[in-house]
């Protein structure tokens, strides 16, 4: 990052049905002297200003004027901050020249990209420069995957604790979700299928579970592309439609933590959908919707979900980590509104500020290994109790791999803001 800059944080689509919501979060709960300075930017000054107004946001929120087109516009916006916050998807269509733009000129970048083909793409052209400017290039800051990060780092602390190493088998699963399938990501996975069409060639790496990994190729993945009794959870289970983005991310997160989950690591998601005739049952329908979230129906980029709708989504997801002998320890994550927008747009909010923060945490990055992960010693150190008396670990420990996901837990200041994460662990092996 930066050491200083005009603003702090940068919100790049402000007028977007998205930027609107993280702008407002700003607007709401950043408004002190101490707190980043912020501003929104867009295509747009008079939008700008109408969105500006409508938020709530003080007068003299700054504006900017960029576009994805224009490459001067970019460079001239990341030479004003310290970090880009960004909603403009899919970002594989207006995306490429921001994150060059950043990478360059030390800026840190945070987007909600679900596009893990565009992703790669992004690490290889990127990273060296990244790595020589200082820039923290972070994908996938909302909904996906900063949840199921969290459920796969609480589980394997728990499994530490428990079995006294990590598991190398994790199951994530979807217990419950109310809210409005995003548009943005209906709009990405179309532009991915586009894409793929063009070039055969991008099927094996969309396929592969290790594309964010580059160099290290893991262990066979379960597919979770059909169906399937869960014996052990007492539940049918079906494909889960982000877990194409959430398992890659947290494979790559593995790595650059140094692997602390283990090189043989295997992990899935799906969604539970309950026992006997009735579970299969809606098992298959759940299977059946997946391929309508990103049809011809599907919501479009801009729309979006009620106030009150957003208000009253929820999530549930569990993780279970196995030992070889069979033992488990498990772990829930658990959101307060709808996953696609109202939690999204408090996370991806929340991670500007926490990079800022995250210099203080500059000693537990150790350039000499090349990745940064806090050693358990270090970690100890760094747990902090928030409000509700429960331990978190500063989210944002970055490594010198600069492009990648950060170490997946929210500081205490964090997680009182956003509201958005409950874990319940069970500090010991279960039957």
């Amino acid at each position: 990052m930066k050491p200083s800059s005009e603003f702090d944080i940068i919100v790049y689509g402000a007028t977007g049905f998205t930027g609107q919501l993280v702008a407002e979060y700003l607007a709401q709960h950043y408004v002190g002297k101490t707190d980043p300075k912020w501003a929104m930017a867009g295509r747009n000054l008079e939008k700008l200003a109408s969105v500006r107004d409508a938020i709530g946001a003080p007068a003299g929120t700054a504006l900017i004027k960029a576009d994805a087109s224009d490459p001067a516009s970019l460079k001239a916006m990341v030479d004003r901050t310290r970090s880009v916050l960004t909603t403009v998807g899919p970002y594989q269509l207006y995306g490429t020249e921001l994150v060059a733009a950043c990478a360059a000129s030390g800026t840190d970048y945070l987007d909600l990209c679900g596009e893990p083909l565009w992703m790669r793409q992004m690490i290889d052209k990127h990273e060296a420069a990244a790595k020589a400017s200082g820039a923290r290039i972070v994908f996938s800051c909302g909904f996906d995957s900063l949840p199921f990060e969290l459920g796969a780092f609480y589980v394997q602390d728990a499994a530490k604790r428990g079995f006294g190493a990590p598991a190398a088998r994790v199951k994530g699963r979807v217990r419950d979700m109310r809210g409005t399938f995003s548009g943005g990501t209906a709009a990405s996975a179309r532009a991915t299928f586009e894409a793929v069409a063009k070039d055969l060639s991008l099927v094996a790496l969309l396929k592969d579970p290790f594309v964010l990994t580059p160099g290290f190729e893991g262990p066979k993945q379960p597919p979770g592309n059909r169906p399937m009794l869960e014996e052990d959870l007492q539940s049918w289970a079906a494909p889960f439609v982000m877990a194409t983005i959430n398992t890659r991310n947290i494979h790559r997160s593995n790595m650059l933590m140094g692997f602390p989950y283990g090189k043989e690591f295997i992990y899935d998601e799906m969604v539970l959908t309950g026992p006997g005739e009735k579970g299969e049952a809606n098992a298959r329908r759940v299977m059946a919707a997946n391929t309508e979230k990103t049809g011809p129906n599907s919501p479009r980029p801009g729309e979006g979900p009620s106030k009150e709708e957003r208000e009253n989504g929820r999530y549930d997801l569990l993780y279970v980590a196995i030992a070889p002998d069979g033992r488990q320890v498990r772990a829930s994550v658990k959101g307060d509104r709808d996953p696609g927008y109202g939690s999204t747009s408090k996370m991806i909010a929340e991670c500007a500020p926490v990079a800022r923060r995250a210099e203080s945490f500059g000693r537990y990055l150790d350039s000499g290994r090349g990745h940064g992960q806090p050693s358990d010693q270090a970690a100890r150190r760094s747990r902090r109790p928030d409000v509700r008396g429960r331990d978190v670990i500063p989210r944002f420990l970055f490594k010198h791999d600069r492009i990648g996901k950060p170490v997946p837990t929210f500081p205490d200041r964090a997680l009182r803001r956003a509201g958005n994460h409950r874990r319940t662990s069970s500090p010991s092996p279960l039957p």
